[in-house]
């Protein structure tokens, strides 16, 4: 481990509490221009979110075309070797099997499907809320890159390669740090997307149950000149009502 992870680790809340924690819920609403190409311009809002924190395992209350049946609300369930959805009594309504395939050949202006975006949406935020403990894990590499200058700070930067078999956006990733430790930014190619380049920001850091948690992301273009922050927002994650157990 770099001394830039370790201390990045003990910013958010120590990988000692971090071992102790078993799943986080929380309220999520996540939309933005993403979701207007891929043709569900409706996002997601006010959904509750359960997830393990230690294994890529993700629940969505409500989640699907239909939403509710009756008074009850489906739910959307995702490993990454499948997604699929229930209603109120555990019956199947719909299935994808190892559902990152089905995204082959996708553009950035492909449209997915509801099962597609529950993909999406479900291994995004387990990597979001596993960051960045997730990195100390076997198979990660990572190495401290020169810094970034951006807002008249200097953040630390972590290039990071993801051990095949971790569901993320690319291989290959870059977080940049503050001073303090805490995460402000992350850079990935989204290829599911037809691997359109993002730079992600963090914002609004607050504690719960001992672990620093960003509560709100804003995702945007980035190019060879960096990132595009007068341009259009491509995500915006808005995170509440986060209960550690």
């Amino acid at each position: 481990m770099t001394e830039l992870l370790d201390m990045a680790i003990k910013a958010h809340g120590g990988m000692d509490r971090w071992t102790e924690i078993l799943s986080i819920d929380l309220k999520l609403s996540i939309g933005g221009g993403l979701w207007q190409h891929k043709g569900l311009p409706e996002g997601l809002d006010g959904v509750h979110m359960h997830i393990k924190a230690h294994q890529p395992s993700v629940i969505i209350t409500p989640f699907g075309d239909a939403r509710t049946v009756g008074h009850f609300a489906t739910s959307g369930h995702f490993t990454p070797e499948r997604v699929w959805i229930e209603d109120p009594s555990g019956n199947l309504i719909s299935e994808l099997q190892m559902p990152r395939e089905s995204f082959s050949g996708h553009e950035f202006i492909t449209p997915w499907n509801k099962l597609q975006e529950l993909y999406l949406t479900s291994y995004a935020l387990w990597n979001y809320l596993a960051t960045p403990f997730l990195l100390a894990g076997p198979g990660f590499e990572t190495e401290e890159i020169e810094p970034h200058e951006e807002n008249g700070e200097t953040w630390r930067r972590l290039a990071v390669r993801f051990p095949a078999g971790i569901p993320t956006h690319s291989p290959t990733q870059t977080f940049y740090f503050g001073q303090n430790g805490l995460l402000h930014r992350l850079d990935y190619d989204v290829d599911i997307a037809g691997g359109a380049p993002g730079a992600h920001y963090c914002f609004d850091h607050k504690s719960f149950g001992g672990i620093i948690v960003p509560t709100l992301r804003r995702v945007v273009t980035r190019s060879s000149k960096g990132a595009d922050l007068s341009g259009p927002t491509g995500v915006l994650v808005r995170i509440s009502d986060v209960v550690i157990q």
